[in-house]
Parts: structure tokens; C-alpha cells; sequence
């Protein structure tokens, strides 16, 4: 139920695809945010864990005829997409799967990343926001998160804070406690 839940704040088409694309709220939202950025000279990753939901963004790029890369984890040649969108600036948008282009990518040609729907681990997400945060990148990177106030992405979000609290605040424990910890006490707990 809960994934369907967060399909259904994602676009209401990947429940109930006879829908119109007008009841996507998020698309619509996508549809300002781009013609904004484009006038504006950005280019932009969009990144959603639902590959029916980049589907479905891909044929809104296609009605407005606006080149695009994508990549999800059928594509065979990663590395090739990637190259074509770094190497061609009349390619203004990638849309990729959070899974397939989490990691291992240089895309320093684009300088805005959207994250259409939230993931439940921030790390993932940083990680995917990290993709245009590569050497070699000569512009500030803006990164946005698309979501459906008053749902259960609201809740994903607050976890995600919780968790990065929790991991700050241990790390920053940590630190302090091992700064204390003398060698004979590491020597202790080993043996």
C-alpha cells in the first residue's frame, strides 16, 4: 500500500493510467520548473526511482519537442548517454532512474538536478545529486525535490531529516568520544 501511496503522489497515471496528464501535479510543476531553467540557460538532471514516471515525463519532452538523454537500468551503454549530454549543450534535460544513475556518473554539464519523487534514504539521493557535482564542474549546482504537500512524501522527507540528525549527531559523538579514547584503552577493546 505504501508504494502505491507514493505512486500516486508521484503521477496518478502510474495507477491509473487512463488518467490525463493534466492530474500530475508534480508534472505540471516539472513543466514550469524546465521552461524556467531552459530560458534561464541550465540544464538539468531529473531523477525518479519509477521508470514509468520518467516514461511519462519523456513524452511530455517529446509533445514540446526538447532533446533529451535518459537512462534507466535496461540502458546498455550508460557511458555513451552520459558523453552525448556532457558533450552536446542543445540537450538541455537526462532523466534517469535513482537506481541505474545513483553512482559512477560525471555529468558535469548540467547544473540543476531535480528529484522528482524522494527516496527514503538522503544518502541515495545525495548521491544522485552528487552527479553533477563532479570534477571538472564550473558552475553552482541547484538541486530541487518535488513534493506532494500533506502526503506521505511529507512523512519521507521528515525521515530523511531524522536520519541525517541522528547520523550528524553520532558522528559528532564519535568524534568527541575517540578524541578521549587512549591507546591503551584501543588495545583493551581489541584484545
Amino acid at each position: 500500500r505504501l508504494l502505491r501511496l507514493r505512486q500516486t503522489c508521484t503521477d496518478p497515471r502510474l495507477l491509473r493510467p487512463e488518467m490525463a496528464p493534466a492530474d500530475s501535479a508534480k508534472l505540471k510543476a516539472l513543466e514550469e520548473i524546465l521552461e524556467e531553467a531552459i530560458d534561464g540557460g541550465h540544464r538539468l538532471l531529473v531523477f525518479s526511482q519509477f521508470v514509468e514516471a520518467l516514461k511519462l515525463i519523456s513524452e511530455m519532452l517529446r509533445e514540446k519537442e526538447l532533446p533529451f538523454c535518459y537512462i534507466d537500468g535496461s540502458t546498455v551503454n550508460r557511458q555513451k548517454e552520459c558523453d552525448r549530454f556532457n558533450g552536446d549543450e542543445s540537450i538541455p534535460v537526462f532523466l534517469i532512474s535513482l537506481k541505474a544513475g545513483g553512482t559512477g556518473l560525471n555529468l558535469t554539464g548540467a547544473d540543476m538536478v531535480v528529484h522528482f519523487d524522494p527516496w527514503w534514504n538522503p544518502a541515495v539521493e545525495a548521491q544522485a545529486t552528487d552527479r553533477a557535482h563532479r570534477i571538472g564542474q564550473t558552475r553552482t549546482v541547484t538541486s530541487l525535490k518535488l513534493i506532494a504537500t500533506g502526503t506521505v512524501e511529507e512523512k519521507v522527507l521528515e525521515m530523511q531529516q531524522k536520519k541525517a540528525t541522528i547520523l550528524r549527531e553520532l558522528l559528532d559523538e564519535s568524534a568527541a568520544q575517540t578524541s578521549k579514547v587512549s591507546m591503551k584503552e584501543l588495545r583493551d577493546l581489541i584484545a
